[in-house]
């Protein structure tokens, strides 16, 4: 936990998966800058100004556990990851303190900088949704993450967590809420899903 962020927002990092697509195990534990790649993005999630990182677990979160070095954030495991990202989100938001706003980042991400997580943090507006955009091979920009949600939209957002939307579902009934931030100076957002994206750990 850091003192020094913006007060009232947690990130919640999602790294349950068994990383089935990509076949290298959890993508939490892939090598990244030295480290494993949870580590690294949670820490960029505190450097960018988030109060405090909960790292959600699933898959092999003993072996994740054991591998690295979380001390800086809080760890919670999901018992029912291999349902799909849904319950891991709704028991992140859950585990941010009440009247905090949420950030939710992806562990499959590695483009993540903590400028990005600034970024976010500052342009956030009230009863908002802030999220990511990254400009496409077509020039328009798309939504990604993070995805910043404000306080009173996280119960409606995780109530419609199921299967493997997290906050899609909340965010495709909600359109008139969504403000685009674009990150594409800082990364191409892209996830890390399968072995020929392996390239952008670097």
């Amino acid at each position: 936990m850091s003192d020094s962020g913006a007060p009232g927002t947690t990130a919640v990092l999602l790294a349950a998966g068994a990383g089935t697509r990509l076949g290298l195990g959890p993508k939490a534990l892939l090598r990244f800058r030295g480290r494993t790649l949870v580590e690294v993005l949670a820490d960029v999630l505190l450097a960018g100004g988030c109060r405090e990182v909960v790292v959600v677990l699933g898959a092999d979160a003993a072996r994740v556990r054991a591998a690295t070095d979380l001390s800086r954030h809080r760890v919670i495991e999901s018992p029912d990851w291999d349902t799909g990202m849904g319950g891991s989100f709704r028991l992140g938001v859950a585990a941010a303190a009440p009247d905090d706003d949420v950030l939710v980042a992806l562990v499959d991400q590695p483009g993540l900088t903590p400028a990005t997580v600034a970024r976010l943090l500052a342009t956030h507006r009230p009863g908002r949704v802030t999220a990511a955009a990254y400009r496409g091979t077509d020039g328009k920009p798309r939504r990604g993450h993070p995805l910043l949600l404000d306080a009173a939209l996280r119960p409606g957002a995780a109530a419609s967590a199921t299967g493997d939307a997290g906050a899609r579902l909340f965010l495709q009934a909600h359109p008139e809420l969504i403000d685009l931030v674009d990150c594409s100076d800082q990364s191409g957002g892209e996830d890390l899903d399968t072995p020929g994206q392996l390239h952008l750990l670097g």
